[in-house]
């Protein structure tokens, strides 16, 4: 049996999610049924992560088990790309040791949100409009009270089946793109919509509404209802995941 890793990135605006569900098109149902129909033999592959309803991935990373080596993955590739939605491109399909878990041995995953206070009709479908003056130079501040903790308990979805919360963030910052303002955050894991209630809190400070110490309280609660709303999911991307070389040396 051999084990490969697919890269591929998606528009998730039409999608339920990355995870299959019985009553709604997925991205990984749409791959595993491409994969099957190529190889005529049921496929199912397992993702680094689960994105959900309508946010995107720039790079996502799935592994899935082949009987016997793959002679042609360059080939492959063309066909699934053929065969798969135009909102799916699969990038590379590369073998890597026979362990390899695409979700459990990730060292890294970096995601990314976009918003801006300017209405634009030609980014509103990737762009979270906030018609208000943000103060960044706040919520950069905020930022920074992250790197302090690991259990984000006040950021988690309820009711999930994790058996823990705490998660080690790498890096956090707003960043200012033309018009638009990037947040870009890296941790070891992320909790289920964990990256938009934390934008939805900064998004507070950045109002005004919030202090930084307020901002420190809403985290030692681990209470979500302390915590901002979760912001929507059009503007959020997975845009990278990081994986130890030894994986690939095969």
């Amino acid at each position: 049996m051999r084990r490969y890793f697919i890269y591929l990135g998606y528009d998730g605006r039409n999608f339920c999610g990355w995870q299959v569900q019985p009553n709604g098109v997925t991205v990984q149902g749409s791959i595993e049924e491409a994969l099957s129909v190529l190889t005529r033999k049921p496929v199912q592959i397992v993702g680094a992560g689960r994105t959900d309803a309508g946010v995107h991935a720039r790079l996502v990373v799935a592994h899935f088990d082949w009987e016997e080596p793959i002679g042609d993955l360059a080939f492959l590739v063309e066909k699934l790309n053929r065969l798969l939605p135009k909102d799916i491109a699969i990038y590379k399909i590369v073998p890597v040791v026979a362990d390899a878990h695409a979700r459990f041995d990730a060292l890294s995953r970096t995601y990314r949100y976009y918003v801006s206070s300017r209405k634009d009709p030609f980014n509103y479908a990737w762009v979270y409009w906030v018609p208000a003056h943000l103060d960044f130079e706040a919520m950069n501040a905020a930022c920074e009270v992250l790197f302090e903790y690991i259990d984000f308990t006040s950021f988690s979805k309820l009711h999930t089946d994790v058996k823990t919360n705490n998660c080690r963030i790498q890096y956090a910052r707003w960043e200012r793109e033309e018009d638009i303002w990037v947040f870009t955050i890296r941790a070891d894991r992320f909790l289920r919509n964990m990256v938009r209630a934390i934008v939805g809190t900064l998004l507070e400070v950045g109002r005004g509404r919030l202090t930084i110490a307020g901002f420190r309280k809403v985290i030692e609660a681990k209470n979500r209802c302390k915590a901002g709303m979760s912001v929507p999911g059009h503007a959020l991307f997975l845009e990278d995941i990081a994986y130890p070389e030894h994986l690939f040396k095969v």
